[in-house]
C-alpha cells in the first residue's frame, strides 16, 4: 500500500448524498479479483450515456475536474454493499482522499486497508469545499494527515478526526497483513517454539 502522507491536488465536487457503493461500481463489474481494472467503469450509469459515449452532464466529466485526487461528496458516501471494488474503483480513477460529512462504516473501513483516505469534515467545511470546487476551475485544496486538516491557499482550514492506528497504518502505508508482517520475527520464533511444544 502506498504511504499517504500529504496531497495537495484539484478537487472534484459529487453534490449527492447516500451514494452507494453499487453508483460506485456496479455489480457487474464485479467478475474479476484483482484490484485493477474498475477505474474505467466507476460511476458508470451516472458516467455514461452509453458505453464508452461520456455522458456531458455528469459533473465529473467535465475538463475542469480531469486528474483531480481529491474527491468531495455529500453525507453517507459508500453506503450499500460492503464491496472492497468501490476504493479500487475510485484510486484507479485517480482518487487518494475522499471529504465528506460521513460515510459508511465498512466503506470507510475499505478506504483504510487501500490508502485512500476518508475525511471526515463539518457540514459547513465540505460547503466550503464544494462550493469552490463548482463554481470556478483548477481549485485546489491540500489534505495533510500529519497534522489532520484540509486547507486551501485561501485561508481555509479545518481539522478532522482519525483514528491514531489508521493514521499510523496511512503514514507507513500498511494495511492490517503489512501490520502484522511487521512482526514476522515474532511470528517465527513463537512457530518455532510451538511446533516441537505441541
Amino acid at each position: 500500500m502506498e504511504p499517504f502522507k500529504k496531497l495537495t491536488g484539484l478537487v472534484a465536487p459529487l453534490d449527492r448524498g447516500n451514494v452507494d457503493t453499487d453508483q460506485i461500481i456496479p455489480k457487474q463489474f464485479l467478475k474479476r479479483v484483482e484490484r485493477t481494472g474498475f477505474g474505467e467503469f466507476a460511476f458508470f450509469d451516472w458516467r455514461y450515456l452509453e458505453y464508452p459515449t461520456l455522458n456531458p452532464k455528469f459533473v465529473l466529466n467535465e475538463p475542469r475536474y480531469k486528474g483531480a485526487t481529491i474527491l468531495v461528496a455529500g453525507p453517507n458516501f459508500g453506503s450499500g454493499s460492503s464491496r472492497e471494488h468501490a476504493p479500487w474503483a475510485l484510486m484507479e480513477y485517480g482518487f487518494r482522499a475522499i471529504i465528506a460529512p460521513s460515510f459508511a462504516d465498512i466503506f470507510r473501513s475499505n478506504c483504510f486497508q487501500n490508502g485512500l483516505l476518508p475525511v471526515v469534515l463539518s457540514q459547513e467545511g465540505v460547503n466550503t469545499v464544494m462550493g469552490k470546487a463548482l463554481k470556478r476551475a483548477g481549485y485546489r485544496a491540500t489534505v495533510d494527515l500529519e497534522t489532520q486538516t484540509v486547507s486551501d491557499a485561501e485561508g481555509f482550514s479545518e481539522k478532522f478526526e482519525i483514528d491514531q492506528f489508521r493514521k499510523d497504518s496511512l503514514l507507513k502505508g500498511l494495511d492490517d497483513i503489512g501490520r502484522t508482517m511487521v512482526k514476522g520475527d515474532l511470528i517465527s520464533a513463537f512457530e518455532a517454539r510451538r511446533t516441537p511444544r505441541w
